[in-house]
């Protein structure tokens, strides 16, 4: 789609396409969506464009070319990225006379501080540790202002949920915890060593989330900038129309492929909601999809966008750091996942389509052929990039060298991209990255509580305990925690507060429900067996045979955690654990999606409906009926092997998984190629269950499979015989 035509729709849809004003004022309680705009024009304009453009030099040379300490490229990235959340995201923007002067002075004090403390890190960390870690008074003034900047920022940027978090994480170990009995009792540290932990280490706001915000995430944010200033937003949305626009119910397919294309370089879901809603949502209305059902599909297509690789709204970096599973690894174990629940997204289009009678949407669609020859060089830096995951280069790397690939690759189309195009790109990235760097920063801090006081495993046992050993218990406790939390805060900052919560005790879960197997099998030998005969010496005689169930419950139940852990690291293997891991986590970061659509607070959903002139909370509610494989795919990483899996076995899970989720979607729509009369309707959950359920073999899949062909037949003779709707492609 080219500017002209974007220029023509946007003359022509007064109705339908909201004003940024109207934007704002629907999204203002969401960050993301916060993020001012570049400014270009006045001394103030030019100097923080200037400033940006050193931002974001700085940080690819120090990723590529470049060598800095972690701890000084943390700080580094803080300082920046602080100084222009003081003087961007400012208070008393609009006071004037004395007020405004008075705002003024403070965001800029407050700006030069973030470059002070982190200029006094780097010049004084070498004295204060010759002095054996002894605080003076500067050391003493410079960790309390840090702090105070990190919670200040983060209030500026997400709210009051983060730095009540960190004020109660802080004074919990200083003050508070140790007054209190039982599991979270905490003696407590000093106020120099907390401050130390917190500020010149590397475990606190410089420590490992902040080095992932400097390097992995900012570096594909500016990567995905590169894209959109070169084109690529736009080939996007007309490759999807190329690809969806003639199938029945095209708009809202074009919503479901685009935003899936585009959220894989955006990586976040109310940004996509808006950069491809105020296209999609329109075109969905007039082809007849209530305001309500258009906002809630596209809200629900855009979440997605953040589980789909590459970037995944910086999860996939992060999940790689904690569970040291190379990127590449879990970018390729999450794609077919993603792939499910964009399925499940269309299927709800088809069925309401096919309920509104819209089966051809655009009679002339842009050919793939056509789309291709003008805009082939968005394609070529995605190439790069992949190619040198593969060959072994670091994300950091990979993305340095495919922004470079963006460029010279738009010298291959009839719009390069020149020095102003260069720098806007730049800019616009690091305007984009400024409240996610504050809250990684920010979210270090109670990261680091959590850490050393052991809450994070207290937390664990409690989910243990709760759920009784059960691991679907634990999985229905971590999506209402989930829920809670998300409410509160963004995507990611949920993911790395459950992940630390959370993971460890349904990693432990999952490795119980493979010992399980394990002890059945009649294969313990070597040291396990020891340890088992050891403390269960009755069952010495019937493990060579293998255990019944109840015997390797009472195994599980009987040995101490730590002779547990012993037997499951002799009996399991490496590539086991390793996928139990990267299962418990991926787990966390599905279900931390569905804050982004379920009410009352859903970001992207609200997004979606200021575009679609709908009401809010009816939207949310359309869209989490529309996102219900957040809650599905969680179930198959546990109780299938659809990580991990042989290829034929992971190719079985996702084709009946899929058609599982059509059953599902038709059950909720009462509605396939037809109206559903009620038995038929009823019948649709035992086919999706036999085709959801694990460990039912593939006779009951195909089983499932017959019962929802036959009622697909059914409903297709059910279907309205009324002509077909058309939408000529200039309509839409």
């Amino acid at each position: 789609m080219n500017q002209q035509s974007l220029s023509h729709r946007a003359d022509r849809e007064p109705q339908d396409t909201p004003t940024p004003e109207e934007l704002d004022a629907h999204l203002s309680s969401d960050p993301e969506s916060a993020v001012p705009e570049p400014e270009t024009q006045g001394w103030f304009g030019k100097f923080t464009f200037a400033f940006c453009i050193f931002v974001a030099l700085s940080h690819i040379y120090f990723n590529t070319l470049g060598n800095m300490s972690e701890l000084w490229l943390s700080a580094m990235h803080f300082g920046m990225f602080g100084f222009l959340c003081a003087l961007l995201y400012r208070t008393g923007k609009d006071k004037t006379g004395v007020t405004k002067t008075f705002h003024w002075g403070i965001n800029i004090l407050l700006g030069g501080l973030s470059l002070v403390v982190v200029a006094y890190l780097m010049l004084g960390e070498s004295a204060l540790y010759a002095r054996g870690v002894t605080f003076i008074s500067t050391d003493w003034l410079a960790a309390i202002v840090a702090v105070i900047l990190v919670v200040e920022f983060a209030r500026r940027t997400s709210g009051w949920v983060i730095p009540v978090m960190i004020l109660i994480a802080l004074s919990y170990v200083a003050w508070w915890g140790k007054y209190l009995t039982g599991v979270f009792h905490f003696p407590g540290l000093t106020a120099e060593t907390l401050l130390f932990r917190s500020y010149f280490s590397n475990e606190g706001m410089f420590g490992s989330i902040a080095r992932i915000s400097s390097t992995y995430v900012y570096m594909f944010i500016l990567f995905g900038a590169f894209l959109v200033r070169s084109g690529a937003g736009e080939f996007i949305i007309e490759l999807a129309r190329c690809v969806a626009g003639r199938m029945i119910g095209g708009p809202g397919l074009v919503a479901v492929v685009g935003s899936s294309l585009m959220g894989s370089i955006s990586g976040s879901a109310v940004a996509n909601t808006v950069s491809t809603g105020v296209i999609t949502i329109p075109m969905m209305k007039r082809a007849g999809f209530r305001p309500v059902y258009a906002g809630g599909i596209e809200a629900a297509a855009s979440t997605g966008g953040q589980l789909m690789p590459p970037v995944m709204g910086a999860g996939a970096f992060i999940m790689a750091s904690y569970t040291q599973v190379p990127y590449l690894e879990i970018i390729t174990l999450a794609f077919l996942p993603a792939m499910i629940y964009f399925l499940s997204v269309a299927f709800f289009v088809r069925i309401e389509a096919k309920r509104l009678n819209i089966q051809v949407v655009e009679e002339e669609t842009p050919r793939a052929i056509d789309i291709l020859k003008r805009g082939w060089h968005s394609l070529v830096p995605i190439v790069v990039l992949v190619v040198l995951l593969i060959y072994g280069f670091t994300p950091t790397y990979a993305a340095g060298f495919s922004i470079l690939s963006v460029v010279i690759a738009s010298w291959l189309s009839p719009n390069p991209m020149g020095l102003r195009d260069i720098a806007g790109s730049m800019v616009q990235g690091t305007y984009n990255m400024i409240p996610t760097a504050v809250l990684l920063i920010a979210v270090g801090l109670v990261i680091n509580v959590v850490t050393t006081t052991g809450v994070g495993n207290t937390f664990s046992l409690m989910i243990s305990q709760w759920s009784g050993g059960s691991l679907l218990i634990s999985l229905v406790l971590v999506a209402l925690a989930s829920l809670i939390v998300g409410m509160g805060l963004p995507v990611t900052a949920s993911y790395i507060v459950l992940g630390t919560l959370s993971a460890p005790a349904l990693y432990s879960l999952m490795n119980e429900s493979h010992l399980i197997d394990y002890l059945m099998s009649g294969q313990v030998e070597g040291m396990a067996s020891a340890m088992i005969t050891l403390s269960l010496p009755s069952l010495a005689e019937a493990l060579p045979q293998g255990l019944t169930l109840a015997q390797a419950q009472q195994v599980i139940a009987t040995l101490p955690s730590d002779s547990l852990d012993m037997v499951i690291e002799q009996g399991l293997s490496a590539e086991t654990l390793t996928i139990s891991l990267i299962s418990a986590h991926m787990i966390i970061f599905w279900l931390s999606q569905d804050s982004n659509v379920t009410p009352p607070v859903c970001l992207a959903a609200f997004a979606a409906a200021a575009v679609a002139r709908a009401n809010p909370m009816r939207t949310g509610f359309m869209a989490w009926r529309f996102a219900k494989a957040l809650y599905v795919v969680p179930l198959l990483f546990v109780y299938t092997p659809l990580i991990g899996g042989t290829l034929a076995e992971v190719l079985q899970i996702f084709i009946f998984a899929c058609l599982g989720m059509y059953a599902l979607a038709g059950f909720f729509e009462n509605h396939l190629e037809g109206p559903l009369q009620l038995w038929q309707r009823i019948l649709l959950v035992p086919a999706a269950g036999l085709m959801l359920w694990p460990d039912l073999g593939l006779v009951a899949q195909l089983a499932g499979f017959a019962i929802l062909l036959v009622l697909f037949v059914l409903s297709r003779r059910a279907e309205p015989v009324n002509p077909h709707r058309v939408v000529s492609a200039e309509a839409a």
